[in-house]
């Protein structure tokens, strides 16, 4: 059994909030990227074509249309409102308004969606975790038009995210989902939900009729917030160890993944890395990734995966003890992810810039003997 789990930010379109999030964390690089080119005597075709892709990114040329309608669903009908009149105006097959209309998500870029599938299919995975993404039917056409079909039980739950994520669960022929259970209702002594998004509980088996529990989630990240976000995860870690302890007493197959949004020594995630037997995959003897290039090889981030892997770590593949015997191979796919300056990595030859970015995320996966 081959699973894997992958961060794919996003399918097809996007909310314009995580999109803003991420240009904001990424301004000053591209702003000294524009600069020295900027101040070179003689420009390349090539480097005139990032000029003009780092301008957009920066604001200079803003090829988003302004709104002047915002739409609303109300008792099954659509109803515009302008932002400069009190006026509304109902839109019906008689009125055949014609108009523009502020849209929360932007479209993702065409190549992005097409590095995606590739990182996928390299993968390989006969049980695939997708987090971050927009919708069912999104899920449905991505593998239709995209994974040629390769995924025969495609399930989707939605989350507590404001934004619209959900995750997604894709088995190939033979694995089948027994049972899903969703924890978006769990609250804590406030009566708050204590998950951002969700942990979602899946029961899976295997062609030899084996049963291998999933837990799945996917944390927030908030660099704004630091101190409040880490509180956060503290409490959402107490209860995904709680929840594996309750499974594990009969020492079962379970595997707990997804993006935890903080390092493996966080005190945030101790009651998951410390207070079970759970183990990351990526601490297996048998865990494989490209390294880094050049001079960054030989270093060690804090933080990060492993010696030559310098990027932070937030997404983990993690098993219980008995399932951690039954690694074969294991490993991290970043292919898909645009470097910024260093360190650097081999990447898919069809990303030219951010905007061909698969996702900000590696996929993690792991070879199973069960």
């Amino acid at each position: 059994m081959r699973i894997a789990t992958y961060n794919i930010q996003n399918i097809f379109y996007r909310d314009r909030a995580l999109i803003k999030k991420y240009k904001a964390e990424n301004k000053a690089l591209w702003v000294e990227e524009f600069e020295t080119l900027m101040l070179k005597g003689m420009r390349t075709n090539q480097e005139f074509n990032r000029m003009r892709a780092l301008s957009q990114l920066l604001g200079f040329e803003d090829s988003q249309h302004s709104p002047y309608l915002t739409m609303m669903h109300k008792t099954g009908q659509l109803f515009l409102k302008k932002d400069v009149a009190a006026n509304t105006y109902k839109a019906t097959h008689l009125t055949d308004w014609n108009g523009w209309v502020k849209l929360n998500s932007n479209p993702i870029n065409d190549k992005a969606i097409e590095n995606k599938a590739k990182i996928i299919k390299e993968a390989f995975a006969d049980v695939l975790i997708l987090l971050e993404v927009e919708d069912r039917a999104s899920l449905l056409e991505f593998n239709t038009y995209f994974l040629s079909n390769a995924y025969t039980h495609i399930l989707y739950l939605e989350t507590n995210d404001v934004y619209g994520r959900g995750i997604g669960v894709l088995t190939k022929e033979g694995y089948k989902v027994k049972s899903m259970k969703s924890h978006v209702n769990d609250f804590d002594t406030n009566g708050n939900p204590i998950f951002d998004m969700d942990l979602q509980e899946y029961k899976i088996s295997t062609p030899n009729g084996k049963i291998v529990t999933v837990l799945s989630t996917c944390f927030l990240d908030d660099t704004v917030n630091l101190i409040q976000s880490n509180a956060k995860i503290e409490v959402q870690s107490k209860r995904i160890a709680e929840v594996y302890q309750t499974m594990n007493e009969s020492n079962d197959l379970i595997a707990v993944l997804g993006t935890l949004n903080a390092p493996s020594y966080s005190k945030s995630l101790w009651a998951i890395t410390e207070e079970t037997d759970l183990k990351d995959v990526s601490k297996h003897r048998t865990f494989e990734v490209d390294l880094d290039k050049g001079r960054d090889s030989k270093y060690f981030r804090l933080g990060a995966y492993k010696m030559g892997v310098n990027i932070k770590q937030r997404d983990y593949l993690m098993l219980s003890a008995r399932l951690f015997k039954a690694v074969k191979n294991s490993g991290l796919i970043r292919k898909g992810i645009w470097f910024k300056k260093r360190p650097q990595w081999e990447m898919l030859k069809s990303i030219k810039n951010e905007t061909h970015m698969a996702s900000e995320h590696p996929l993690v996966w792991s070879q199973l003997k069960i």
